[in-house]
């Protein structure tokens, strides 16, 4: 396994462009399963590990897929599908691979769907696309660790989500757009990664009204067609080198993704002590020489992403004062908390909330990436410890952003890659 070997702390300086957002790519990449005749183009898809996998996903289901990663470009020929199965074996490797229960439903009239990561319906997140899917008329069931669902055409009809839900959100779009009736969600995701989900299947002929608002409607249509269509770009991604410049007292002029979409971030590193630029089509962050505390909870989007809580919580291990951040999205989110500690953080965190007393430095230190989030979280820590660190377990870093240590040499970091 690769780690990353840090020398900081340094300064992220220069600008930098992002890539398509990987959390709206899976969703479109599955949807273009829904259309039976031609050739889908989907543009700005970041050659990033999820992307490979998914793809994976679609070949095994009967889709000829084509990426080209230099291009950024991903042709879909999804006209004769062959399996209606989604096996763990691909599944295990990311949760997001459940997106394809409603294409495949709603192409093959059955679906059977490995349950991600080996799970159990329960209190879990696929709670929200098994019973949605039941309210549009399906019969689902569970049996040997998969999600059989049933029905062609689905009814339509109305569903609730007791918690807004991202994929869930977007998977019963799926399921509804070629149902027999309307369909009305409340209490829908409104995440810019579902309208552009939205966007593009309403240029492949979906009627869906409301995305982006918690109250979405879908009007039936007897079929999709192909289409090209470009990815937004991703707000993670973005909001992690703006977070990155805060922490390390740089300045870098972040560009290719709407800035309004990280509104709640730029209100909170302000509020720290940095300056916020925006311009029509990038935005500058420059971090003061000492950050100042603050308190953050995350929401739904448009609150404070519960994915860029790990990169927060840096930065707030070397404010000026205490700051107190709670998760109400995950709150088991605190992997890194641990791993903080070990770079010289004072932080405890317990039951979803976090008390982050801000010292003077960071030390660098043998730490791992827990996850994605916390991955990149730690990634910005280091840069700004003394000393050498270790980065561990970057494949995670991997699935989300590409070649990360690349971009980060560019904007100053002393980053490099070694096979561990």
């Amino acid at each position: 396994m690769d780690k990353f070997v840090i020398n900081g702390p340094t300064k992220l300086k220069g600008r930098v462009r992002v890539d398509g957002s990987k959390n709206a790519a899976l969703p479109i990449l599955a949807a273009t399963l829904l259309v039976d005749k031609g050739e889908t183009i989907i543009r700005n898809v970041p050659p990033l590990v999820d992307i490979y996998t998914l793809s994976q996903m679609l070949e095994y289901i009967g889709a000829r897929v084509t990426y080209d990663g230099k291009a950024r470009v991903v042709t879909v020929n999804a006209e004769n599908l062959t399996q209606n199965t989604a096996p763990y074996d691909l599944m295990r490797k990311m949760r997001g691979s459940f997106l394809v229960l409603g294409p495949i439903l709603a192409r093959m009239g059955e679906a059977r769907v490995s349950l991600p990561g080996g799970c159990v319906l329960g209190a879990r997140p696929v709670d929200y696309h098994v019973k949605g899917f039941a309210a549009l008329g399906a019969k689902v069931t569970e049996e040997s660790g998969y999600v059989i669902a049933r029905g062609k055409p689905l009814e339509g009809g109305a569903v609730y989500f007791d918690k807004p839900s991202h994929t869930g959100t977007e998977n019963l779009i799926f399921g509804a757009v070629m149902a027999r009736r309307r369909t009305f969600l409340t209490n829908a995701a409104c995440d810019p990664e579902v309208v552009d989900t939205a966007n593009y299947l309403i240029a492949a002929g979906a009627k869906i009204h409301g995305a982006g608002t918690p109250n979405i409607v879908v009007e039936p249509v007897k079929r999709l067609k192909a289409v090209e269509y470009t990815v937004s770009g991703d707000r993670l991604v973005a909001g992690t080198y703006a977070i990155g410049a805060a922490l390390t007292s740089g300045e870098l002029e972040i560009s290719g993704v709407p800035a309004d979409q990280l509104t709640v971030v730029f209100h909170k590193l302000s509020e720290m002590g940095c300056s916020v630029t925006l311009r029509p089509s990038s935005f500058t962050v420059k971090g003061p020489k000492k950050l100042t505390a603050t308190n953050i909870t995350t929401f739904p989007y448009p609150g404070f992403p519960t994915d860029l809580q790990a990169c927060i919580s840096s930065a707030c291990a070397v404010a000026s004062g205490t700051s107190h951040i709670k998760d109400t999205v995950f709150v088991d989110r605190f992997a890194h908390a641990m791993e903080l500690r070990r770079l010289g953080a004072d932080i405890n965190a317990s039951g979803g909330e976090a008390i982050i007393n801000g010292v003077e430095s960071l030390q660098g230190a043998s730490v791992m990436a827990p996850d994605i989030r916390a991955g990149a979280g730690m990634a910005l820590a280091c840069l700004a410890a003394h000393g050498q660190s270790e980065l561990l377990r970057v494949y995670h870093l991997d699935r989300a952003y590409y070649c990360l240590e690349e971009q980060l040499s560019r904007l100053g970091a002393d980053i490099k890659r070694v096979k561990a």
